[in-house]
């Protein structure tokens, strides 16, 4: 490990001055550590930032806040997020362990980087996130478990973010801070498209630090589920995720949301889907025949075909559970 210089911010100025510098922040810890122990990143200075004022867990009449620093486990058992936004607590309550999720950030929770093999390989790999240029070996290599949505050839990795997925279907915003003000970016666009540079995730500048996240109220926020197919029950990431909310009008759907993880670079809203079930009653036929549309632009891989069924199923589960039918 490359050596470092530590220090901590003691205000929001100083912390995104020292970020205009060139510093590194750590938070929770749980994935900069990481990427430091395999050589993913080399940070020259890390600014602890757990003493900025960033920990709200905040419902009003507008919608949820959450302080960048609010821990997991913390928003989770929030009885308004539980009662008023309940894909997040489940969204939350799916992703890593107990004692990660007492450790970890929201803001650093959107933030992670993909847990493709190849990008997280002891050994040096060709992979186009980890230094540009030299390939993508998932592209043609192990790849049950990467894209089907949006990859291109220079890149077929997917986001592991349990929350940006509800996040996502909820139509929730980050709420970003530099030396030159404040920004808003939607959770869906805080993520880079692979076609560009893959080594560069997101759409933040150098200067910029993520200060909250923000999700309103609508009809369908308490109606919201979100749940998740893995490899093992005990603690993984996603194959497949979806979140979904639901809003009738009598027997019929007036609104819906639904969004994928585990299937692209970023969480992947079905908006085909979303339009075609308004009218329709909450029917399993019907939700299918909605959903089939998005997927004729899935491009499954070598070794990933099985995520295009999956996924669908999935995401008809989560409607039918925000719709009730549990």
């Amino acid at each position: 490990m490359q050596p470092f210089t530590f220090s901590r911010a003691s205000t929001l100025d100083a912390a995104i001055s020292s970020a205009a510098d060139g510093a590194t922040f750590v938070a929770g810890g749980t994935e900069i550590l990481n990427w430091m122990k395999d050589g993913i990143a080399s940070p020259l200075q890390l600014v602890d930032i757990n003493a900025l004022p960033l920990v709200d867990i905040r419902v009003d009449d507008d919608g949820l806040l959450i302080g960048a620093l609010a821990r997991m486990s913390d928003v989770a058992a929030n009885e308004d997020v539980r009662a008023i936004f309940p894909a997040i607590s489940e969204a939350l309550e799916l992703s890593a362990s107990p004692q990660l999720r007492n450790m970890a950030t929201l803001g650093g929770n959107v933030m992670q980087r993909t847990r493709c093999p190849y990008f997280r390989a002891e050994v040096a790999l060709p992979c186009n996130k980890r230094i540009p240029n030299i390939g993508c070996s998932a592209l043609h290599g192990e790849n049950r478990g990467h894209a089907i949505f949006g990859w291109s050839e220079r890149c077929v990795a997917t986001h592991p973010s349990d929350i940006a997925v509800a996040l996502c279907a909820l139509d929730a915003t980050v709420v970003v801070r530099s030396r030159t003000g404040s920004r808003t970016i939607p959770i869906a666009e805080l993520y880079r498209d692979p076609a560009d540079d893959p080594s560069v995730d997101t759409t933040l500048r150098r200067d910029e630090l993520i200060t909250a996240i923000r999700v309103p109220r609508s009809r369908v926020s308490t109606t919201s589920r979100y749940i998740k197919v893995r490899e093992r029950a005990s603690y993984e990431f996603a194959l497949v995720s979806a979140a979904a909310a639901v809003s009738m009008d009598g027997d019929r759907i007036s609104e819906a949301r639904v969004a994928l993880g585990g299937v692209a670079h970023k969480p992947w809203r079905l908006r085909g889907a979303e339009q075609a079930l308004i009218g329709r009653p909450l029917e399993r036929q019907q939700i299918e025949a909605a959903i089939a549309g998005d997927f004729t632009a899935a491009r499954p891989l070598e070794h990933n075909a099985f995520k295009v069924v999956l996924a669908q199923r999935v995401a008809v589960r989560a409607l039918e559970l925000a719709g009730g039918q549990g």
